[in-house]
């Protein structure tokens, strides 16, 4: 690959508060006085983008309640639980993502901890990604506060370029849902994911064609997407630590050596990702777990909480508008050793019920005296929820429990989550369904 030099070609600006274009290179706008700009020689030719919501759950708490702004917030569960993700004022202390609660709280014990609201996160990503599909059909959503956009070919719909189009929005998330989000715009979605973390928060980075070679030579081999940390220590053994000695090396050699984590190796080195933007995405499941403050061994509690968990999925399978054939249990013992038990169902479903009804005996079965301290419950081989939960007018009891179980999803809809719930007490007695390991 020939590389040009990017220094030898003229930067475009833009003001990211003004939208203002720049000539040049200008450190300030001149027509609001904004330090907020961007220049890049690529700035308007540049179209696929990877935007990322900014400490996305701490945001949403900060938002609604003003008084958290300026301290440290960290969204996660008990002692025992991890670390959903912290805000930049606690991530300043080290804390971090998946990190343990007792850890983050050693170091930042000032923090103000909050238990994830997921669906309130799940409705505020859900108005992110009509904003982005605003913009674009071509959006790939990567998880609740993350996506790939193509906005290739939309400058003539929008009278401005992809740059100036991402600018805009990131502007209208803040202003209309009061959030902030950095963006990554780059030609292929490896660099355009790597180009969001550059410059977080609120930011706007972009790596071009003519500096892809450049721009990854003095990069650890871990930039590469997949490169975790067993394979770096393969890699370092070899003497490979920084991406450019990556990209002296041939196909046929990275290969022989690490097989077809070699390709990968060779090309995203060299910034090669022909993958394209798609807005279809396998979701192979369903779930929720949790994790208890302290080991728990009493089946009725633990039922309960399997209650609980199946309520959650099912309002997850029924937004997404997909149910599934088989019920996963997950258990993760006192002595940190997981159990994993499936069944199916006789007909897919979305209920909360039907889960239950499933997953209820499979913990009977393992809760024998055994101390537990995570608990999971999902569904799996997924289908459209058309094809879920047939009526049967021979089978009245299970009729009423769908009917009862939409008309509580109604109220919830109307009145919020908390407005209506259904005890145990009112559960029938399931049949045993055979599970297997």
């Amino acid at each position: 690959m020939v590389e040009a030099s990017p220094s030898s070609l003229p930067s475009q600006g833009l003001c990211r508060d003004c939208f203002h274009m720049l000539e040049g290179t200008q450190r300030r706008c001149r027509q609001c006085g904004s330090p907020r700009t961007v220049s890049h020689p690529e700035l308007h030719q540049l179209s696929i983008a990877h935007l990322d919501c900014d400490a996305f759950y701490a945001a949403i708490e900060k938002r609604d309640d003003p008084s958290l702004i300026d301290k440290p917030v960290i969204i996660g569960g008990g002692r025992r639980g991890v670390v959903a993700t912290a805000c930049y004022i606690a991530r300043i202390s080290g804390v971090g993502s998946a990190m343990p609660m007792f850890k983050a709280l050693k170091l930042c014990p000032e923090a103000v901890v909050i238990r994830p609201n997921m669906e309130k996160y799940l409705d505020v990503g859900r108005k992110v990604r009509a904003l982005m599909e605003e913009l674009t059909p071509l959006v790939q959503p990567i998880s609740i506060d993350e996506a790939f956009l193509d906005l290739t070919g939309t400058a003539r719909l929008h009278g401005y370029s992809p740059a100036a189009a991402l600018a805009r929005l990131a502007r209208k998330v803040e202003k209309e849902i009061g959030i902030t989000v950095s963006i990554g715009l780059s030609h292929n979605k490896f660099l355009a994911k790597v180009a969001s973390d550059l410059d977080k928060p609120r930011g706007f980075s972009l790596i071009g064609r003519t500096e892809t070679l450049s721009f990854l030579a003095p990069r650890p081999v871990g930039l590469i997407w997949g490169v975790g940390r067993a394979m770096q220590a393969k890699l370092a053994k070899d003497g490979i630590t920084r991406i450019e000695r990556l990209q002296s090396m041939d196909l046929g050699d990275l290969m022989r050596r690490y097989g077809t984590m070699g390709s990968r190796l060779y090309h995203l080195s060299r910034g090669l990702d022909d993958r394209s933007v798609t807005t279809e995405r396998d979701t192979k499941s369903i779930s929720g777990e949790t994790t208890f403050n302290e080991d728990i061994s009493d089946f009725s509690l633990l039922e309960q909480i399997l209650w609980r968990m199946c309520e959650k999925v099912s309002r997850r399978a029924k937004a997404a508008g997909l149910g599934g054939a088989t019920v996963v249990l997950k258990l993760k013992s006192a002595d940190f050793k997981i159990r994993t038990r499936n069944a199916r169902l006789e007909e897919p479903s979305q209920l909360a019920i039907r889960i239950f009804q499933l997953a209820r005996p499979m913990l009977q079965r393992e809760a024998q005296g055994t101390a537990f301290r995570l608990l999971g419950v999902g569904i799996s081989d997924l289908c459209a929820a058309e094809a879920c939960d047939p009526q049967r007018p021979l089978d009245p009891a299970a009729v009423r429990l769908a009917d009862a179980e939409r008309a509580m999803d109604r109220v919830r809809d109307k009145f919020g989550s908390l407005a209506v719930g259904k005890g145990l007490a009112f559960q029938p007695s399931p049949k045993r369904p055979q599970a297997k390991a």
